[in-house]
């Protein structure tokens, strides 16, 4: 059964709240038994979890998770739903993974519930009024706090705008809202971040199982 938007929104939110606080305290303060904590999920979200989690991260997935929950303090299971959304967004749209988590890194930092003052929401910055269409489709425009949703939403419109523009650099600065930039400053903020990820697996020699092109795509 498909769990509510809202239900998986406000679990998400409540796993994430809860990594940052057991990285903000001592160590004494933090359960040595991960196995209690696992006794605190509600039943209705380890189904949610047994469903997102049907097919197996493979090493490159697994690599990425790990690095990127201890860099940004999530949890391992938040991080695991995020970053395979990422590559099934990515594959849907024919984008780079790497490229996806990218843009998740330097526009919320991972925050599914990050909001600017433009009125940019969830981990890919979407701003709800002009892609209600897309929130429509994925159950209305609370999907934008919604990690998948968000992220299968998010590629798709990079990849559109990539389309659009004939570039992967312009198609950055067009999701960003920075087209008149001629400096391209927020293409090669994510571009490098990208490179930085790679790398980070070219490290753990890790075999890559994403396009490794310089164009990210």
């Amino acid at each position: 059964m498909a769990v509510p938007v809202s239900n998986k929104i406000l679990t998400f939110a409540i796993v994430a709240a809860g990594a940052l606080l057991l990285a903000a305290a001592p160590p004494y303060a933090v359960a040595p038994d991960a196995s209690v904590a696992a006794l605190c999920a509600p039943a209705e979200e380890e189904g949610f979890a047994t469903e997102a989690a049907a097919e197996p991260l493979d090493a490159t997935q697994q690599a990425l998770v790990e690095h990127l929950s201890r860099r940004f303090f999530i949890a391992a299971a938040a991080t695991e739903r995020m970053v395979a959304a990422a590559h099934s967004a990515a594959r849907e749209v024919g984008l780079d993974p790497l490229l996806v988590l990218a843009v998740i890194s330097i526009e919320s930092r991972f925050n599914p519930i990050a909001e600017s003052g433009m009125g940019a929401k969830g981990l890919m910055q979407i701003i709800p009024k002009y892609h209600l269409d897309k929130l429509r489709a994925a159950g209305g425009e609370d999907a934008v706090f919604d990690p998948e949703s968000n992220i299968h939403i998010g590629a798709r419109i990079l990849q559109e705008y990539v389309h659009r523009t004939g570039t992967l650099e312009a198609g950055l600065q067009y999701y960003n809202g920075a087209w008149r930039d001629n400096s391209a400053q927020y293409a090669y903020k994510v571009l490098a971040e990208r490179e930085r990820l790679e790398q980070m697996l070219r490290d753990r020699k890790v075999p890559l199982t994403v396009a490794v092109n310089s164009r990210g795509i």
